[in-house]
């Protein structure tokens, strides 16, 4: 069985588990994140992921592996060429992700990273179901160009500001008010 196919029926069997034990209001997210292959590429700081919808709406993950890990405990999260993957449940959007914060904290002996992509996938009671990529491609480091901690993509279909529509995602902080999710 192939990795696509095991994470599907891993996602599948979680979300309607953790949908069967959640109140109405929760909503499963299931978050991949692929580790680049380059050398030195992992890293060992601590990862945080803000999700946005169209509205600017956010649900905040502090701390992506005690968030919702599943790899198991003694597993090293977002190591080089690594698919890693975590599920935890947090209050719904109101529409489907389209907007990403992806942060390093810098800590650890290896804080540089790069990531190839993160794709999202949630579902809910009354909520349809939604999965996005979005493409990285890029280091998470200080001393390594852009010399950033953080990632941000926005592939929401406008925004505030401009209201574009269907333009190229620009890299705007979607500001509004946070909802922090539950624990695992």
């Amino acid at each position: 069985m192939s990795i696509k196919n095991i994470s599907l029926s891993l996602f599948l069997f979680l979300s309607i588990s953790t949908i069967a034990l959640s109140d109405g209001d929760d909503c499963v997210y299931t978050i991949y994140v692929r580790t680049g292959s380059i050398f030195k590429g992992g890293t060992d700081s601590i990862i945080s992921l803000k999700l946005y919808d169209k509205y600017g709406e956010v649900v905040q993950i502090k701390n992506l592996e005690t968030w919702g890990g599943l790899m198991g405990p003694s597993y090293n999260y977002f190591e080089r060429g690594n698919l890693d993957i975590f599920s935890g449940r947090g209050e719904c959007l109101y529409e489907p992700i389209c907007a990403i914060n992806l942060t390093s904290d810098g800590s650890g002996p290896h804080h540089g990273w790069y990531i190839n992509y993160v794709e999202v996938t949630s579902t809910g009671v009354h909520t349809s179901c939604s999965q996005q990529q979005f493409e990285i491609e890029q280091w998470l480091a200080l001393d390594t160009s852009p010399y950033e901690l953080t990632a941000i993509r926005n592939y929401c279909p406008s925004d505030f500001d401009d209201q574009r529509v269907g333009g190229p995602p620009d890299r705007k902080v979607i500001k509004l008010r946070s909802l922090t999710t539950s624990s695992v």
